[in-house]
């Protein structure tokens, strides 16, 4: 049951949060301008991916309890920042987004930092769930 966890886990990661790092991503540099179009499909991309992503927390605590690790550093760390990175989006960049269709100028800095700032944490929770202590890989 663990490896479809965990298969199911890392699927939901790919495929959820991928597209919402690179159309946030995407979305400071096309706002406000002519591609305002694309910058709508992109929000409207980051919020039903948002939505989706719920699966990759979910499936990764029912990962950690079959696999016995719900109490280790690595991933409490990864837990941590995974509601970081949860809270960032939903309450950071996803009105920031909102805002800046709705005509709100100058959020494009603010939103491309939050947006940064959103891939630097789940580059590191991708780096822990790889590299953690005591992984019996031997990688």
């Amino acid at each position: 049951m663990s490896k479809f966890l965990l298969s199911a886990h890392v699927l939901a990661a790919v495929l959820a949060v991928g597209p919402i790092t690179v159309a946030a991503s995407l979305f400071p540099r096309l706002a406000g301008g002519p591609a305002t179009g694309v910058a709508a499909f992109l929000h409207r991309t980051c919020r039903t991916y948002a939505a989706v992503g719920v699966a990759v927390p979910v499936f990764g605590l029912a990962t950690g309890a079959s696999m016995g690790v719900l109490g280790d550093a690595w991933l409490l760390v990864s837990i941590a920042l995974t509601a970081v990175a949860a809270g960032l989006l939903a309450l950071g960049i996803l009105p920031a987004q909102r805002r800046t269709l709705a005509g709100r100028d100058g959020l494009a800095g603010r939103l491309a930092a939050f947006t940064g700032a959103f891939n630097l944490l789940w580059a590191v929770v991708v780096v822990l769930m790889i590299v953690r202590p005591g992984s019996t890989t031997g990688a």
